[in-house]
């Protein structure tokens, strides 16, 4: 059983779309800073985060300004569920999250006693819009002989309504083993990584109807006619890209997976179908290669992204030093509700833990 569901009305769908596009409307990015400028930001936030007892954790997809920064500077480059646990592992008093919302939250949840400070609390996510606490919970409440399972990329909100927390590259272990104990599935909030899982899986599943507006765009008949160009390329996907797109993949895994994926890799030529900015990292691991961002709706057509994330764009050197010299763009957990949200969070790290498994994914 594999049901697409939502607020199941047009009426609802059009009002998550009317929402996604509303934050879009907001999403700038920020103007591009000379070279000298840059060094100057840098080592006036490198100076900061000493004296404040400050560390950096970025995102992939954030720029690579913000990924060297991170890493020069005794922080972490990584996902969500990485980054905040870099966070609750290390000495800081205040963690800056440079990615989206629901990335600081989890942090914050991780971390209840640090300072967590982000560049711009505008940065958000199409998936975490797209579910609204009040809606899943609704609909939860009239499913509960089901198991709800929920992707990192949600609120803490959502979080705390789920029995299970999952990243990309854990999902699949998760749902096996809820199978295994007999249970039927919720899942949220990405329509397209949930196909994925039930279509490996064969679980029992309910889909929440939404998808990350960077991956969504991949298109499959593009994603063929440049395999014809690049015939000897290797193609690596993200399970929240189209099945039709995952179908066409040699390789289909999270952030991480792709990077490693990459870098053991026989070929030359890599396409890629997620965001561009994990092409800083795999130039890195990789600099013998060449990568090509998988085609979207393109650039005379109606794409959104162009596989680059506007919220993740929207972190730069500036609005990081604002937030560090001010202590402003703190992120905000109700202690019960945070303490709720542990709960699956918790779940999640003791069941890669007893199965010796990396709890890494896009998210």
């Amino acid at each position: 059983m594999n049901q697409i569901i939502s607020s199941e009305t047009s009426t609802a769908l059009s009002a998550d779309t009317a929402r996604v596009r509303e934050y879009l409307d907001r999403a700038v990015r920020p103007a591009v800073l000379d070279e000298e400028t840059q060094k100057t930001y840098k080592a006036n936030i490198k100076q900061l985060m000493q004296q404040k007892n400050a560390r950096l954790v970025a995102h992939y997809y954030t720029d690579g300004v913000l990924q060297d920064l991170a890493e020069e500077s005794g922080g972490f480059v990584g996902d969500s569920l990485e980054m905040a646990r870099f966070g609750r592992d290390c000495d800081a008093e205040i963690l800056i999250v440079a990615g989206v919302k629901f990335m600081g939250e989890s942090a914050k949840i991780l971390s209840p006693d640090k300072t967590v400070l982000m560049p711009t609390l505008e940065a958000t996510c199409s998936l975490d819009i797209a579910c609204p606490a009040d809606e899943f919970s609704a609909f939860c409440d009239q499913h509960p002989e089901r198991a709800v399972v929920v992707y990192a990329n949600t609120s803490a909100a959502v979080k705390a309504r789920a029995d299970w927390v999952v990243t990309s590259s854990i999902a699949l272990d998760v749902v096996e083993h809820l199978m295994d104990e007999g249970k039927k599935v919720i899942w949220a909030p990405d329509k397209h990584l949930g196909s994925y899982i039930q279509k490996t899986t064969g679980a029992d599943m309910l889909l929440w109807n939404a998808a990350c507006i960077v991956h969504e765009e991949f298109k499959a008949r593009g994603l063929a006619d440049m395999r014809k160009l690049y015939p000897d390329a290797a193609i690596l996907a993200h399970p929240e890209s189209p099945s039709a797109v995952l179908e066409i993949a040699d390789v289909v895994g999270s952030t991480t997976q792709i990077i490693n994926a990459a870098k053991q890799s026989t070929k030359s030529e890599i396409i890629v179908a997620t965001d561009q900015g994990i092409f800083h990292r795999l130039q890195q691991v990789a600099p013998d290669k060449k990568f090509i961002i998988a085609p979207t709706a393109g650039n005379d057509a109606t794409c959104r992204s162009c596989a680059q994330c506007p919220w993740m764009g929207m972190n730069s050197l500036e609005s990081l030093y604002g937030s560090l010299k001010e202590t402003s763009n703190e992120i905000h957990v109700d202690s019960a509700l945070a303490a709720q949200a542990m709960i699956p969070l918790q779940r999640m790290l003791n069941f890669a833990e007893n199965n010796q498994l990396k709890v890494r994914g896009k998210a």
